[in-house]
């Protein structure tokens, strides 16, 4: 058995040398048929009938306890099935296992048994592909309707074949579990207001206790991960990622692109520019954080509170800034592949102030939302020792950001797997242990003390940068053709957690795969595991409390 020490990279040694001889050493020598290598880490190659007893390996003795995304797309002649593992502890250990199956039998096992999380990722790469998964435990489609005809991705498809929605009338998945009393169905959403948009939950319930909950996805699938296949590196791609996340933490969102892309295309990003993203994507970080917290208190208190109102307030403030800097309220497009697209806006102290402004009066406006929500006896009687997600559990299914820190996780890749100017900069983490509803408000309200901190040192750095040295772009070639075949996964700490992106380059402009990891979606995944046997009432909590925003979890 690898110890963890050993599962590193060794001096002198390619880079993942010898993480891959340790991962060669737990894994089953009947599994591996060949082994390459990713730009972000080694890969593994394994037959697609041992799939489970190599990932469990992988789990159980090399400490890979988190499966980030699952990434599923097809070739000429074979389907491949792609798991993206890395380690809670670091997540600098990263380890891509890749399952090939043939054209005419695409046939894997099912990762699900090992990690819960994949149960969901591989029902999206069966959905949209076209790979099947042996004891998979509920394959079927997540975007598209059971009815759609054919699978998307995969390149036989027909897109002139005629699609048919049929009716069909909603069933009590419990109907015949034979428990004591009667079980009832419940459609909550699409259009609830308490499902933070387009989302459709179908409750069964035992009493008014929560006895299933089967959340059905896609009703905003909007093929943003086909789009950005069909537009180039240099230009058109970079305008997608603010869609994933209409809470204004966009930015975060922009940074998952543009680290992929810089590091596929080798492009260093200058320090001045560094800073000017790190300022700008906490500024939307907090754009998302108040606007979680002001819905969250519709959700628990169902009308126009104090709090809601408070949050839209301090999010136009800090609206108003970014749309300073980058021209827009919501949609930004600001960040460039090598950097941003121009200088903070004239005149520049006047645009320091305003910031200096809000971040000065943010702590007594934190403290009214302690008082009006966390330390309110209602709030806490309906957010207490509800929802709870142990951490374990939300390890299994995927879970980052406010999800997992909520649950004592200490897990943040602005920290753990360092990008722009954080390494620089003096921050904490913040963690709550509370594993409940509650605690995931704390982790967001403690957050914006964090990215207010981060703020107030990047203004402080950017008074003072020389004029001669505001370099805001690298210089980029007008097309990037990034060698064929070469792969990588890169992610950033986006407002709802690890957002990921995987991109297959093929030699052209264009990428051959481009593949979207949104933490929502493994948020929503585990929605039914923490919810279960809880009264109506907190199952809306719950879902709030989870922030999950479906333009990440559809795409």
């Amino acid at each position: 058995m690898a110890t963890q020490e050993q599962v590193g990279t060794g001096a002198g040694e390619p880079a993942g040398a010898s993480l891959l001889d340790a991962a060669l050493a737990v894994v089953p020598d009947d599994a591996v048929t060949d082994t390459e290598q990713h730009l972000n880490a080694p890969a593994l190659v394994v037959r697609a009938d041992r799939v489970r007893a190599a990932l469990t390996a992988l789990r159980d003795e090399a400490g890979f306890d988190h499966c980030a995304c699952v990434t599923g797309q097809a070739y000429g002649d074979r389907y491949e099935s792609i798991y993206h593992l890395r380690s809670y502890d670091d997540p600098t250990r990263e380890l891509s296992v890749v399952v090939p199956v043939p054209a005419d039998r695409p046939v894997s096992e099912s990762a699900a048994p090992v990690y819960p999380t994949a149960d969901w990722h591989e029902r999206e790469a069966y959905d949209l592909v076209g790979v099947e998964y042996e004891d998979h435990p509920d394959l079927r489609r997540i975007l598209l309707p059971e009815t759609w005809q054919g699978h998307p991705l995969d390149p036989d498809f027909d897109q002139t074949e005629p699609q048919i929605v049929t009716f069909r009338e909603h069933e009590n998945p419990l109907a015949d579990d034979h428990r004591d009393g009667d079980t009832l169905f419940v459609n909550v959403g699409p259009h609830h207001p308490a499902t933070h948009g387009v989302l459709h939950l179908g409750v069964a319930l035992d009493g008014e206790y929560v006895a299933d909950v089967t959340p059905d996805l896609g009703y905003i699938h909007r093929c943003e991960e086909q789009m950005c296949q069909q537009g180039t590196y240099r230009h058109q791609i970079m305008p997608y990622p603010d869609r994933w996340d209409w809470t204004g933490a966009g930015l975060c969102n922009e940074w998952a692109y543009a680290r992929v892309a810089e590091d596929l295309a080798d492009i260093e990003v200058p320090e001045y520019a560094q800073v000017v993203r790190t300022m700008s994507a906490e500024l939307s970080r907090m754009l998302g954080h108040f606007l979680a917290v002001a819905t969250y208190a519709l959700d628990v208190v169902g009308e126009f509170t104090a709090a809601f109102m408070y949050g839209i307030r301090d999010r136009e403030i800090v609206q108003d800034v970014l749309e300073d800097l980058t021209g827009q309220r919501l949609m930004f497009n600001y960040f460039r592949l090598g950097g941003v697209a121009w200088d903070l806006p004239e005149p520049r102290a006047e645009f320091f102030e305003s910031i200096r402004e809000f971040v000065d009066g943010l702590p007594a406006k934190l403290a009214e939302y302690h008082d009006l929500l966390t330390g309110n006896e209602v709030f806490q009687l309906r957010t207490v020792d509800t929802g709870e997600l142990p951490p374990e559990t939300a390890k299994e299914y995927g879970c980052t950001g406010p999800v997992a820190r909520g649950s004592g996780i200490d897990y943040d890749l602005r920290r753990d797997d360092p990008y722009g100017y954080y390494p620089e900069l003096d921050w904490d983490v913040v963690t709550e242990d509370g594993c409940d509803n509650y605690a995931r408000v704390l982790v967001r309200l403690r957050e914006l003390e964090q990215s207010a901190r981060i703020v107030e040192q990047c203004v402080d750095l950017l008074e003072d940068w020389p004029e001669d040295d505001r370099t805001v772009q690298a210089n980029v070639p007008r097309t990037l053709r990034p060698d064929p075949d070469t792969e990588i996964y890169r992610a950033v700490e986006s407002a709802k957690g690890e957002l990921g992106i995987y991109i297959r380059s093929d030699g052209t402009d264009k990428p051959a795969r481009f593949k979207i990891r949104g933490p929502s979606f493994s948020h929503v995944s585990v929605l039914d595991e923490i919810a279960r046997g809880e009264l109506v009432p907190d199952l809306i909590a719950t879902v709030g409390s989870l922030d999950p925003i479906m333009g990440d979890v559809d795409r």
